[in-house]
Order: C-alpha cells, then sequence, then structure tokens
C-alpha cells in the first residue's frame, strides 16, 4: 500500500450502507469500522441488522460484539476502537472505511469531545442523593448554570447524572468545566465523507422489508433472550426493534401492530438521521447508491 487512506460511508438506516461499505473493503483492501448504537453489543443480532459472518465476506470489522448489553457504554468506546481500528490497518498495510450507522459518533471523533474526570465516591453519593427526585436534581443544576441546562430535559436521567458527577467532582458548573476542557478531536487529517442519499418512498419499502425479515429471522425470541438475560434496565433495551417486541410482550400491540410500530420508529429515526447529516456533514458527496458507488470504485480502486 502506497499511502493509508480513510474514509466514512453514512447514510440512513436501511440506505445500503453495509453491503455497500463491504464490497468497496474487498476491493480496496480495507477494514471497516462499525459505528453503531446497537451492533457493539453482543447477543444483539438481528434488532441491530449487523452482518452475519458470511455477509463480512473476509472483511475486518472493528466495532462489532464488543460489549454485553448490561456492560457500562459511552461514546470514548468508540473513540479507542478507532484508534485501534487504525493502527492495526496500518500494521496490516490496509486502508479503513469508517460507516457511520450512528454519524453522532462521527462527529465526535471529527469534533472532539472534552475528556471527563474520574468521579470519586464522595461525588457518587452526592450525586445520587439528589437523584432521588430528577426534577429536583435539574433544578439543582439550572439554577447553577441556567445557559447550559436549558439544552437537556427534566426527563433526561443519563444527562442529569452526568453533569451532576462532574459538578461535585470539579466544583465547576458544566459551562465552566467545558470551557476550562475543550474538546479535542481525534481524526485530525481531512476526511472525505460519501452519503448515501434515498428517496423517502424508497426507503420506506426497504424498511418494511427489513422489519419482515428481521421477524421471519426470530426478532421475537431475541428479543425474549435479552429480556430474560439482562432485564429490561440496559439502555440499549429502549432501541428499536427491542421496545416494541416488549410492549407487544405486554400486550400493548398485537404482532401486526408491533411491526408497525417498528417500521414507523425507523422511518422516524431515518428522518432524524437525514437531519443530523444536512446539519453536521457540510463538506461531502452526496449521491444516490449506484451514482456514489461509481465514484467511490473509481476514486479509491487499487
Amino acid at each position: 500500500m502506497k499511502k493509508f487512506q480513510q474514509l466514512a460511508i453514512i447514510g440512513s438506516t436501511a440506505s445500503g450502507k453495509t453491503a455497500l461499505s463491504i464490497d468497496l473493503a474487498k476491493k480496496i483492501n480495507a477494514n471497516i469500522l462499525s459505528l453503531d448504537s446497537l451492533s457493539i453489543y453482543k447477543e444483539i443480532d438481528i434488532a441491530s441488522a449487523k452482518p452475519t459472518k458470511q455477509e463480512c465476506q473476509g472483511v475486518k470489522h472493528f466495532g462489532i460484539d464488543v460489549l454485553y448489553p448490561n456492560e457500562p457504554f459511552d461514546v470514548t468506546i468508540f473513540i479507542k476502537l478507532y484508534q485501534k481500528a487504525k493502527e492495526e490497518s496500518i500494521k496490516e498495510s490496509k486502508n479503513l472505511i469508517i460507516v457511520g450507522g450512528t454519524s453522532f459518533y462521527l462527529n465526535i471523533l471529527l469534533k472532539g469531545i472534552s475528556a471527563l474526570p474520574k468521579i470519586g465516591q464522595e461525588a457518587q453519593k452526592a450525586t445520587q442523593e439528589l437523584l432521588a427526585n430528577l426534577e429536583k436534581a435539574h433544578n439543582f443544576l439550572y439554577q447553577k448554570d441556567p445557559s447550559y441546562m436549558k439544552k437537556i430535559e427534566k426527563s433526561d436521567r443519563y444527562r442529569i447524572e452526568k453533569m451532576l458527577n462532574l459538578f461535585f467532582q470539579t466544583k465547576l458548573t458544566p459551562t465552566e468545566y467545558f470551557k476550562a476542557n475543550p474538546p479535542k478531536a481525534t481524526i485530525t487529517e481531512k476526511l472525505p465523507i460519501y452519503e448515501i442519499e434515498v428517496e423517502r418512498d424508497i426507503l420506506r419499502k426497504r424498511i418494511e422489508l427489513r422489519t419482515q425479515k428481521m421477524l421471519k429471522d426470530g426478532l421475537i425470541d431475541e428479543v425474549f433472550y435479552l429480556e430474560k438475560t439482562y432485564t429490561r434496565e440496559p439502555n440499549c433495551m429502549k432501541a428499536i426493534g427491542i421496545k416494541e417486541v416488549l410492549a407487544y410482550f405486554d400486550g400493548y400491540y398485537t404482532k401486526e401492530e408491533m411491526q408497525q410500530r417498528i417500521v414507523i420508529h425507523t422511518a422516524q429515526l431515518a428522518k432524524r438521521q437525514r437531519t443530523f447529516n444536512k446539519s453536521q456533514f457540510l463538506e461531502k458527496t452526496l449521491l444516490p447508491l449506484e451514482g456514489l458507488k461509481k465514484i467511490l470504485f473509481s476514486t479509491y480502486l487499487i
């Protein structure tokens, strides 16, 4: 390999990123880093629509089957995964394709994230005492830092807990802390970004077909196993495809209604992903799948 190259392929769910990235990786001698909030979990195979070993076709993937559903997760895991993927790819004389299933994580790699301090027991204890009343906890932080806390919903327990830990550990408000500890980008060199453009009607049909396949492949049995093994407590159990099946178990939906809700929620997610990609990735190549494939293969083909 003359020089290590990396690129990113993004697009809404069910847009065809997985198949395109694997096809391209085989042709340009590349590994793949999957930035997906569900594929990172072991045993969540059908709900995540992660590629099977057969579908991977021998292409090494990073970011898949890294954690069990009940293991702690935060965005820094993807930073470490990227660093590992790049290091191993260079060592193997391979390129790297970053596939942004959850492109929020790609944005973090490009724009950075502030390093957080280690939280001691005293700070954790103070946080947990306040969290007994979530609204009170939010108000406590809001009084100290209204400009930052107005961006956090009163029901967002995860972010409120993080900001409480930060405050009690450092004695700084979130605004003060992040000003003193600005974010540092992980990817500092220019990264070509390619986004798959799909018409809404076509995407909706793809989502419907994928949902049918997930149910045929055993989605209900998978969610039953996950609930029995890990309970409903982990955040990943609130993901699309899992939460609807759990509601079906509880009698809120018929099987047909459950399937419809998965399709609706997935389509809504796709819309949010398109909006996010449009606002955050200004310099990119946006084309339908076939057009993007031609450009990628002609640009990077060895």
